[in-house]
């Protein structure tokens, strides 16, 4: 979904246009966020993560609000040119929609069986829960 999409959704979820945008902002952030300068990722956090006004992070920073702002609207510019490029938002949010749908479906597979051979509601329990502790696990560090 571009970002006309995601805040065309965002609107019709009664969401306003500036808190759309910011939403959009902060999952491209947390995608790319590495790709960033350190000075950068720091002007970012602090406005959109601590709510910090432009004129508060300057003061914390050390720089002037205008730099503030050049630095968030390049910042903004920058993670959609990745997510353009690279597609790993995207994809990230396809591979979570999928899993949602399996794991959906095995719960209703789960609970067919157990209706259907009760001796072995025990085990498809375990089952479940293995898949739900499965499917909310980290993800092992490569």
């Amino acid at each position: 979904m571009d970002e006309k999409e995601w805040t065309s959704y965002l609107k019709e979820k009664g969401v306003s246009d500036n808190m759309a945008e910011n939403v959009r902002f902060l999952q491209l952030w947390d995608t790319y966020r590495g790709l960033l300068t350190e000075r950068q990722r720091q002007v970012t956090d602090l406005f959109f993560n601590y709510d910090f006004s432009l004129s508060e992070i300057a003061s914390e920073t050390g720089v002037s609000r205008q730099s503030v702002s050049e630095c968030i609207h390049k910042c903004k510019k920058q993670l959609e040119e990745y997510e353009e490029k690279l597609g790993f938002f995207e994809a990230t949010n396809e591979l979570c929609l999928r899993l949602s749908i399996v794991l959906t479906k095995a719960t209703k597979w789960i609970d067919r069986m157990k209706a259907d051979h009760p001796e072995l509601c025990e085990d498809l329990e375990a089952l479940r829960q293995g898949l739900i502790e499965d499917a909310e696990a980290p993800l092992p560090k490569s």
